[in-house]
């Protein structure tokens, strides 16, 4: 991999994630002896970005996702400065310390897929989940599932489409659930905090045609 393109993988990364209808991956990276899980987050068409961004990456500890670490990225590098990328990944000052971070980002792209790895652990599920319900502006507890709901329409009368995180996020939780209803893009999927709310697949596509 030529060093000008260090991170191409995410080049196609990206664009398997779009064909597949995903704004969020993960993939676990090892580095000093630390597991991380890594986000990686595509941009929404309102979202401020850097020049040249192609998209987020966000570093987190897989003992606490409170230590997290977010980065815009391209193909080239990341847009962080050496100090923040020293101190949150515990690398030691030393006088050849580019060739470190040169090292570093060597490493870190080996690890980069290049196309979206359906099968996840059930951490780096926890840890897509609760970064979409915070994109969506929702409490990250609620996990369980209980019911469907049309959105309203619009002022033009065009039908209003679910978030792009509630979407992911139910292909995440609620897998055949989701390929059911997928196609009905004017209904969101609600969540709720408590277990016990939580309804079959067959409850709520029978509650929902019910009060259709």
């Amino acid at each position: 991999m030529a060093i000008s393109n260090i991170f191409g993988n995410l080049k196609l990364l990206k664009k398997d994630m779009e064909d597949k209808g995903w704004w969020i991956d993960s993939f676990l990276f090892n580095y000093n002896q630390q597991v991380y899980i890594v986000l990686i987050k595509l941009y929404t068409e309102n979202e401020e970005k850097p020049d040249y961004a192609l998209l987020k990456i966000e570093f987190l500890k897989r003992e606490n996702h409170d230590d997290s670490l977010l980065v815009p990225a391209n193909s080239l590098k990341l847009f962080v400065d050496a100090k923040t990328l020293r101190e949150y990944f515990n690398i030691q000052y030393s006088e050849n310390l580019g060739d470190i971070l040169q090292q570093f980002n060597k490493h870190f792209a080996s690890f980069i897929p290049t196309e979206v790895i359906d099968n996840k652990t059930e951490v780096q599920k926890r840890a897509m989940t609760k970064s979409l319900s915070i994109s969506d502006a929702e409490d990250p507890d609620k996990i369980y599932c209980y019911k469907v709901r049309r959105n309203p329409n619009k002022p033009d009368g065009s039908l209003c489409q679910r978030s792009k995180f509630n979407d992911n996020k139910t292909k995440i939780l609620r897998p055949t659930l989701y390929q059911r209803l997928k196609d009905e893009t004017n209904l969101s999927f609600c969540f709720s905090k408590n277990q016990s709310e939580e309804n079959s697949d067959e409850t709520i596509i029978y509650n929902w045609t019910k009060n259709k």
